[in-house]
C-alpha cells in the first residue's frame, strides 16, 4: 500500500531494528552467461553501426570489461578489442595474463608490457599498432571506445569525439583508422540508462546485489552501534569488519568538524559527544552511508544545533519516504526528482547531486533521476536511494542511503524460486518498512539493505529513528 501525496508528518520513535540475517552463499554467475552478454554487444554493435569496439579497464574503471568477460585487471590496464566475426583479443599487462586466461568467454590474451608495472622489462614488447592491427583494426573503420563515461551536446558539439581513454591508445587507434575513419566514445553502449547493456539486470546479478548489501547494511549498522566518545575514528572503522568483497570506493567514516567533507577516510583524530559523524561502505552492488551526531539526543548538541531533527532531518525523511513509495516500474525519473526538490528545494538544504542513480559493479554508473527526465524505470533496474543534504550550516547533513531493486512480477516470482532466502529477508525489510517506519512500497520495490530506511540521527540512541505517520 502506498501514501505518496497524502499529508503526513515524520517524527522520532523508539523502533527495534530487526535482525534480517546475512547471505553466507554468494550466488553465482553462470559461465554461459558471458556468452550470451557479448552476443548482446555485438548485436549492440551492428545496431550502432560500428565496425569494431574497444574497451578499456583500469582498477578503478573496470566495471564494463568485467561485466562482458569476468575478468576485473588488478594493479595493471586492459584493453579488449572486438571486431565482429573473430575472437576477441585482450591487451594486458604480465601480472594478469594467467587471470585473464581463466576468464568465462574466449578470448585471446596477448600480453602488452606497458600496461604492467613501471620498471618491469620492456625488451620484449611488440608494437601497439601491430597488435590492434592483428586483432583487426584497419582503415576506414568507426570504431566505439568504451572507458567509464560518455558526454553529450551540453558538454561539447564534438561529443562523440570526447574520449577518456589514455591518449596513446587514442591516438594510435586514430593513426590506424586514418582520416576516412573515426573513433567515436560508445560508453552509452553500455551504461545509458534508456538502453545501455548494463542498466537492466538479470536476476542472478541482482541477487548478487542483494548478497553485497547484506554485507554493507551490517557493516554500517555495527559502526553505528559500536562507536562511542573516545574511540578514535579508526576504531570505530574497524567494525566494519570486510569480508574482502572488491570496493567500488574507499571506506568513509570522519567526524568532528572533517565531517563536513563527507568523503573523507579515517584518522587517529579521536571522538567526542556531540560530534557529526558520517560513515560509508561500498562494494560491487551496494554501498550504504549514514550521517548524523554521536549524541544521546539533542540536549548533547550546541544550543544552535538543537532543533537539528526538526528543521533538517523531518522533512529529509520526508522526501524520502515519499521517494521511495513512489518509484515503480514505468515511473520517469523526473518525477522522483521533482519530490526531492518539494521537500528540498530551498538552498539550505544544499540538495546538488542527484537524488538517486542506477548501481551496478561501481557505485554510480548512471541515472535516470534528474529534473524532467523522462526516462522511465525499468524491471530488473538497481536504484540507490542517494539524496546527500549539504546544509554547509552548524546543522551538518543526515543522510540514508541504500539499495533497492525493480522487478515486475514474472521477476519476482523468478526471483523467489531461484533465491527463496533472499526474497524472505526482502519481503521481512518491506514489511518493517511498513509497520514499523511507516513507508508502503509498491509491489516491484525490493529493498536490499538490512537497514532500509532505517534513520537514527543520534548514534548514542540507535533505539531512537524516524518513522512517518
Amino acid at each position: 500500500m502506498t501514501r505518496a501525496g497524502k499529508s503526513r508528518r515524520a517524527r522520532l520513535a523508539t523502533i527495534e531494528l530487526p535482525d534480517f540475517g546475512v547471505c553466507s552463499d554468494e550466488p553465482v554467475i553462470d559461465p554461459g552467461d558471458y556468452q550470451k552478454r557479448f552476443d548482446s554487444f555485438l548485436r549492440k554493435l551492428a545496431f550502432e553501426n560500428l565496425d569494431a569496439a574497444v574497451i578499456y579497464a583500469d582498477r578503478e574503471h573496470s566495471a564494463n570489461l568485467s561485466w562482458l568477460t569476468g575478468f576485473d585487471p588488478r594493479f595493471e590496464e586492459a584493453l579488449l578489442i572486438v571486431v565482429p566475426d573473430r575472437a576477441p583479443t585482450l591487451l594486458t599487462g604480465p601480472e594478469n595474463v594467467g587471470v585473464a586466461a581463466s576468464m568465462p568467454l574466449n578470448v585471446d590474451v596477448v600480453m602488452y608490457p606497458p600496461m604492467g608495472l613501471m620498471g618491469q622489462d620492456r625488451e620484449q614488447t611488440r608494437s601497439l599498432p601491430d597488435l590492434l592491427s592483428e586483432a583487426g583494426i584497419s582503415s576506414s573503420m568507426t570504431v566505439g571506445a568504451c572507458g567509464w563515461k560518455y558526454y553529450g551536446p551540453a558538454e561539447s558539439p564534438q561529443y562523440e569525439s570526447w574520449l577518456e581513454l589514455p591518449a596513446y591508445i587514442v591516438d594510435t587507434l586514430r593513426n590506424l583508422v586514418g582520416q576516412s575513419g573515426r573513433i567515436v566514445n560508445a560508453g552509452s553502449m553500455m551504461m545509458s540508462p534508456v538502453d545501455g547493456l548494463r542498466s537492466v539486470n538479470s536476476i542472478d546479478e541482482l541477487a548478487r546485489y542483494e548478497f553485497a548489501a547484506c554485507h554493507t547494511s551490517e557493516a554500517v549498522k555495527r559502526v553505528i552501534f559500536s562507536t562511542r566518545p573516545g574511540m578514535s575514528e579508526y576504531e570505530a572503522a574497524r567494525n566494519l569488519q570486510s569480508v574482502g568483497m572488491p570496493l567500488t570506493c574507499h571506506p568513509m567514516f570522519s567526524s568532528g568538524r572533517r565531517a563536513w567533507h563527507g568523503l573523507l577516510s579515517p584518522s587517529s583524530r579521536v571522538l567526542k559527544k556531540g560530534d557529526a559523524v558520517t560513515n560509508a561502505y561500498g562494494v560491487r552492488g551496494a554501498l550504504n552511508c549514514r550521517a548524523g551526531w554521536l549524541a544521546s539526543d539533542a540536549s548533547d548538541l550546541l544550543s544552535a544545533q538543537q532543533d537539528y531533527v526538526d528543521v533538517l532531518v523531518k522533512p529529509y525523511f520526508e522526501a524520502i519516504a515519499e521517494w521511495l513509495e513512489t518509484i515503480e516500474i514505468g515511473q520517469e525519473g523526473g518525477v522522483l526528482d521533482a519530490i526531492i526538490r518539494k521537500h528540498l528545494g530551498d538552498p539550505f538544504f544544499g540538495v546538488h547531486l542527484n537524488p538517486g542513480h542506477l548501481i551496478h559493479l561501481e557505485e554510480w554508473m548512471h541515472t535516470p533521476i534528474y529534473q524532467r527526465s523522462k526516462v522511465k524505470f525499468r524491471s530488473g533496474m538497481a536504484i540507490q536511494v542517494d539524496v546527500i543534504p549539504a546544509t554547509g550550516s552548524s546543522y551538518f547533513t543526515t543522510n540514508v542511503e541504500d539499495g533497492i531493486i525493480l522487478l515486475d512480477g514474472e521477476g519476482r516470482s523468478e526471483f523467489a524460486q531461484n533465491y527463496p532466502q533472499a526474497m524472505q529477508r526482502i519481503e521481512r525489510r518491506r514489511a518493517f518498512m511498513e509497520d514499523a517506519l511507516g513507508i508502503g512500497l509498491k509491489p516491484d520495490c525490493l529493498p536490499l539493505s538490512n537497514i532500509a530506511g532505517w534513520l537514527p540521527p543520534f548514534w548514542l540512541s540507535p533505539d531512537r529513528a524516524m518513522t512517518i505517520r
